[in-house]
C-alpha cells in the first residue's frame, strides 16, 4: 500500500484548475505534517494556505516550474494549481529548519496523493516577491511552496539510460517522463 502511494506521488505541474481543494483539506494535510518528525522536536514550521483564486494568482508568478523543460514557462491558465501550501521556518523558534520542511512536504504530498490529488514541491521561488505579495514577516524563512490540485497530466517513471541523463522530459503526446536510477546503482554495500 505505501509503495503504491509513493509511486502515485509524482511531481505534477499541470492541474485541472477548476477542480478546487477546500481549506479544510489543506488543514488536514498540514495536520499530517504536524504529526511528522521534527529535529530536536523544535517544530519550527509554519504554513500559509491558499485555496482562493486571488491569492493563488499572487503566488503563481513567484514560482519557477520546470528547469529542464527549456521551452515551457509553466502551467497555462486552466492548468494551474487549485491550491498552495507555503512552508515557512519560524526563525524565532530555530535559526535553521534542518530537514523538517522536506519531511513535512513529503507527508503532505503523500496525504494529497491518498486523496486523489497531486502536486509539486517547488524550491525555485522568487522569495522577495512572494514575501511582498503575501506580506510575510521577515522572521519567517520561505522554505518551499507546494502546488496542489487534480493532476491534468500523465507522469511516468523510466530507467536512466546508458548515457546517465536524469533530466525529465515530455514526449510528443505530452507525457512527462522522469528517469530514475536503478536500485543496484544506489546501494553501495
Amino acid at each position: 500500500m505505501l509503495k503504491e502511494l509513493i509511486h502515485k506521488n509524482r511531481s505534477y505541474r499541470r492541474f485541472h484548475e477548476t477542480m478546487p481543494l477546500d481549506r479544510e483539506t489543506l488543514i488536514e494535510l498540514v495536520d499530517l505534517a504536524r504529526h511528522s518528525a521534527s529535529g530536536s522536536n523544535k517544530q519550527p514550521l509554519k504554513f500559509i494556505l491558499s485555496a482562493d483564486c486571488d491569492t493563488n494568482a499572487r503566488v503563481f508568478p513567484c514560482l519557477r516550474w520546470a528547469g529542464y523543460l527549456k521551452n515551457w514557462a509553466g502551467p497555462q491558465p486552466g492548468e494551474r494549481p487549485a491550491a498552495y501550501i507555503i512552508i515557512l521556518g519560524d526563525t524565532a523558534i530555530s535559526k535553521d529548519a534542518g530537514v523538517d520542511h522536506g519531511i513535512a512536504a513529503q507527508s503532505i504530498m503523500l496525504g494529497a496523493a491518498e486523496r486523489g490529488y497531486g502536486g509539486c514541491m517547488l524550491g525555485s521561488i522568487d522569495r522577495a516577491r512572494l514575501r511582498t505579495e503575501l506580506a510575510i514577516p521577515e522572521r519567517y524563512d520561505i522554505l518551499l511552496v507546494l502546488a496542489l490540485g487534480k493532476p491534468a497530466e500523465t507522469v511516468v517513471i523510466d530507467p536512466v539510460g546508458p548515457d546517465g541523463d536524469i533530466k525529465y522530459w515530455r514526449d510528443d503526446e505530452d507525457v512527462h517522463h522522469v528517469p530514475k536510477r536503478s536500485l543496484d546503482t544506489l546501494i553501495l554495500a
